[in-house]
């Protein structure tokens, strides 16, 4: 599978009602929407405040479709575990709040979860590499963290092909996935696909309009376009 093939979408559930999810997640078709993102904030490595382990188990009890838990929140070596013992597809934790990195990685692995490595607009790539064989999947946040809304940061392309490379060059092409996350829509997702993401974590290009089967199928035929010039 190249990085063009097979990219999983992920709409992340920040950008509907978190109220009334547990009714809408029913329409979602399995078939169509790959993953749902789940981000987690807890007021200090970023400003927002969102939900926890408890919103979890209930959204699980309304959908099959893997959860993708992204971890925006301090000090994840003593919060991980509640989020892995969920047993969601995948938990991703930013490099920027851990001081145990390969601990963390290591037990979600041992978990049978996939275990993941967040890095900010700001953070050098070349920052991951060491860590990028403990990594299942690498997020790649495309705009700052926190923030619901905000416009793709153009010079994440160049971000995402740099990781990319050193994971081919390395053997950890298909062990790592990348994931890119922050202002992805249908004008820019074949650019970002071709740059190496496998995982795009969309927000309110999945949810505008209500129709998120419609709209997932439009990203996924637009990723795989020829990306627009200039």
């Amino acid at each position: 599978m190249t990085s063009r093939d097979g990219v999983l979408i992920s709409p992340s559930i920040i950008a509907t009602d978190l109220s009334t999810l547990g009714t809408a997640v029913s329409s979602f078709d399995p078939g169509t929407v790959d993953l749902l993102h789940v981000d987690v904030m807890d007021g200090h490595f970023v400003p927002n405040l969102t939900i926890g382990p408890g919103y979890i188990d209930c959204l699980k009890t309304h959908t099959d479709i893997p959860l993708d838990v992204h971890l925006m929140i301090d000090n994840p070596d003593s919060a991980a575990a509640a989020y892995i013992e969920r047993k969601p597809w995948c938990v991703t934790f930013h490099c920027e709040s851990t001081r145990f990195p390969v601990r963390l990685l290591r037990s979600a692995a041992e978990a049978g979860i996939k275990p993941g490595l967040s890095i900010n607009p700001a953070t050098p790539v070349d920052t991951l590499y060491d860590l990028a064989p403990y990594c299942g999947l690498i997020l790649v946040m495309s705009v700052e963290p926190g923030f619901y809304g905000q416009a793709f940061l153009d010079h994440s392309l160049r971000r995402i092909e740099k990781l990319r490379e050193f994971l081919e060059q390395n053997g950890l092409g298909e062990h790592c996935l990348i994931q890119v996350d922050g202002g992805i829509n249908e004008r820019n997702i074949a650019s970002v696909v071709m740059a190496g993401a496998r995982i795009v974590v969309a927000g309110s290009a999945a949810f505008t309009g209500g129709d998120i089967n419609k709209n997932v199928a439009r990203l996924k035929k637009s990723a795989m376009e020829r990306p627009a010039q200039g």
